[in-house]
């Protein structure tokens, strides 16, 4: 064969290689499917409010903690009518299961809305 059916084998191997290593990441198991993941509040504000799921308003003592399944969507709020957000967007699944580097399911809110792996 010639050097430019070489090169075509090659940039279609290294194609088909870009393409599909995505969709192997995308596979990845999630070990917290089934039970949630629990987030724990450690800010040091005194305590917050959340609405899970467009729910009722909750309060939220700081060092407690509450599950969030893969359907749920947590709204948190600084004040106990639900009115002032105390993070900028509503979190939802992945931004928890995101921040779980360990993935013993387990994360923590720290000041400004962080987000972080409870070891």
């Amino acid at each position: 064969m010639d050097t430019k059916r070489y090169t075509s084998i090659v940039i279609i191997c290294l194609l088909s290689v870009v393409f599909t290593l995505p969709l192997f990441a995308a596979q990845r198991k999630d070990p917290c499917k089934k039970e949630g993941i629990v987030v724990k509040n450690l800010t040091l504000s005194d305590d917050l409010w959340y609405k899970m799921n467009h729910g009722d308003c909750t309060i939220w003592r700081r060092g407690h903690i509450f599950a969030i399944r893969p359907e749920d969507t947590i709204e948190i709020f600084s004040d106990l009518v639900c009115k002032t957000p105390y993070c900028p967007k509503t979190l939802s699944y992945p931004d928890y299961l995101t921040s779980d580097s360990d993935g013993n399911c387990r994360v923590r809110i720290l000041p400004g809305c962080t987000i972080s792996d409870m070891e």
